[in-house]
């Protein structure tokens, strides 16, 4: 029998999160979700994270009932207002003066999920972050470089939104959309695939 490549498969158009799962060498197929990402009222945040989650593993685990599945969803939350992804320049701003000098959280909650009935795993992962006082001329900048726009809370800690983070508590890759020390931990007591071997690490270094 021919070995399967990707055992688990990313159920993600995000290439944060495709970058992070393949800096460990978890090898692994994108095919992203269709599940509506729609934010109802009175739902709290990180049952929000996990839902969305468990629901865009099932819909590709159906597809794949012989395969792993990930998925993950990301919120920003301030005060009691969830942040998604910014539509347009003038939404990318309200949401970035709303950070200004405060402090938020990024929550993100992930689903392992293999629908022939074996062991998953899930939860969810809150990291603190603190933005300094942006000018209004640092926020008009900032989204000149069109990064907000597939991003929640209109930023990217690991891009050029760095400038804007004075500190944070918690996991930084989870900030960056999946927290990769829960994840991998999940993956191996789950025995989804097999991550940091010999050969894992070649395949890392060809990439």
């Amino acid at each position: 029998m021919k070995k399967n490549k990707f055992p688990l498969i990313l159920a993600s158009a995000s290439p944060r999160r495709q970058e992070l799962l393949r800096s460990a060498g978890v090898p692994l197929k994108v095919i992203p979700s269709n599940a509506d990402e729609s934010f109802p009222r009175g739902e709290q945040p990180e049952k929000h994270v996990l839902r969305l989650a468990r629901e865009k593993a099932q819909e590709i685990a159906e597809q794949f009932p012989d395969r792993w599945v990930l998925a993950a969803d990301t919120v920003v939350v301030i005060g009691e207002r969830v942040l998604g992804k910014p539509k347009d320049r003038k939404e990318a701003g309200k949401m970035l003066r709303l950070l200004s000098g405060r402090q938020h959280r990024v929550i993100t909650g992930y689903c392992l999920l293999h629908s022939g009935g074996r062991n998953g795993k899930e939860g969810y992962v809150t990291t603190q972050v603190v933005f300094k006082s942006l000018t209004p001329a640092e926020i008009r900048w900032y989204i000149s470089t069109r990064e907000p726009f597939d991003k929640a809370g209109g930023y990217a800690i690991q891009g050029q939104g760095a400038f804007m983070v004075k500190g944070i508590v918690g996991s930084y890759t989870n900030v960056v959309g999946l927290p990769l020390c829960e994840v991998t931990e999940a993956l191996k007591k789950s025995n989804a695939v097999k991550i940091f071997t010999a050969e894992n690490a070649e395949g890392a270094e060809k990439k």
